[in-house]
């Protein structure tokens, strides 16, 4: 292939277990862009790489405002740049992925996430062919938008997740298939629709950081939901099954048989608190409730059940359906970074963006 053929690709690095090094006190990312790049040598042959440092951290200590530099970065080089790989660890990719989907909409350049289960310099690692995978799809005609590259599999940026903390096949696509699958050289797509993408690419620099999140336990105390309201303008309630909130009973309101006689408070049939009146307590100060499920396939369905369909109706809560939590954390953490008014929460919230939700 002539130089005058190969695609630009700008590769950011971010540090994460793919560029990591063994030190003293465990793995730790110490190589920089330029060093992983040396280990791709092939990409040669079909993309020229320019690299950027932009930090180098664990991934678990990433934080909403590294997602901004991260997208401050896209838009400074979109137009120099034919496509985009970033460097990333595991542990928080999913989540990286998420929020880039909303900070950088209707991109016809392809912005990739991946990273390793293990360092690019050990001997047996599956960081070179992630990495290598990744450049050649930004490198891709038919690819676009924010998508992870792993294992061999291309996942839309707001489907992906985590769901292996050791194998190399660490992530899947939820509740969505995967855009395209690439064997050494091959890309094989099963969505093929860069023709849909409607308007320009657009960017978006203000995310607010301030939302929360509560899994329920069997007894979870409702308080927890006013501690919370004093700190967050937006909670994601991560209930059971389909969805719902527990309305708790005291043991006296259990049963009337003789299999409950001898139980007092300590037997652990205290009601721990009030949902329904922690609920109206976040309504009434204007902050934002969103319901999802702890299961990982198929979604919530509020309406199935008394315990969701009542609450529900009663305060008009916002439900994720079939989004990953990771894309209804970082949406809602970009929605209140733009408004505040209560029907364009709402609005934005069912917009479909980088396949995010599609059962509304």
């Amino acid at each position: 292939m002539k130089t005058a053929d190969k695609k630009r690709i700008l590769m950011i690095a971010t540090g994460g277990t793919i560029a990591c090094c063994r030190s003293d006190a465990g793995l730790k990312p110490l190589l920089s862009s330029q060093e992983l790049i040396q280990y791709v040598p092939g990409s040669r042959e079909f993309c020229q790489i320019e690299a950027i440092q932009a930090f180098n951290i664990d991934s678990t200590n990433i934080q909403p405002g590294h997602w901004l530099v991260i997208s401050r970065l896209l838009e400074a080089n979109y137009d120099d740049f034919d496509g985009f790989v970033i460097c990333h660890g595991t542990d928080t990719m999913a989540y990286t992925a998420a929020a880039l989907s909303y900070l950088v909409q209707n991109s016809r350049k392809p912005i990739v996430v991946t990273g390793a289960q293990k360092p690019i310099d050990m001997e047996i690692t599956d960081a070179k062919t992630n990495l290598m995978d990744s450049l050649r799809f930004a490198s891709c005609e038919k690819a676009h938008g924010v998508n992870i590259v792993f294992d061999g599999k291309v996942i839309a940026g707001t489907r992906g997740k985590k769901v292996r903390t050791k194998s190399y096949n660490a992530f899947s696509s939820i509740n969505f298939p995967y855009i395209a699958t690439i064997q050494e050289d091959h890309i094989l797509f099963y969505l093929d629709d860069k023709d849909r993408i409607c308007g320009d690419v657009r960017f978006y620099n203000q995310m607010n950081p301030n939302v929360g999140l509560l899994k329920l336990i069997p007894s979870t105390n409702a308080d927890l939901l006013n501690f919370m309201a004093r700190h967050y303008d937006g909670v994601i309630i991560e209930s059971f099954g389909v969805g719902g909130l527990p309305t708790y009973q005291t043991a006296a309101g259990c049963a009337s048989d003789d299999s409950f006689d001898g139980f007092d408070s300590s037997d652990g049939f205290d009601a721990p608190g009030d949902f329904h009146s922690a609920i109206a307590h976040w309504i009434s100060l204007g902050k934002t409730v969103v319901m999802t499920t702890q299961v990982t396939n198929e979604g919530s369905n509020m309406s199935v059940y008394e315990v969701g369909k009542n609450i529900k109706k009663e305060f008009g809560l916002l439900e994720a359906y079939d989004m990953t939590l990771e894309a209804a954390v970082t949406k809602l953490m970009w929605i209140l970074g733009q408004t505040k008014a209560p029907d364009e929460i709402r609005r934005l919230f069912y917009q479909t963006i980088n396949r995010d939700i599609l059962w509304v």
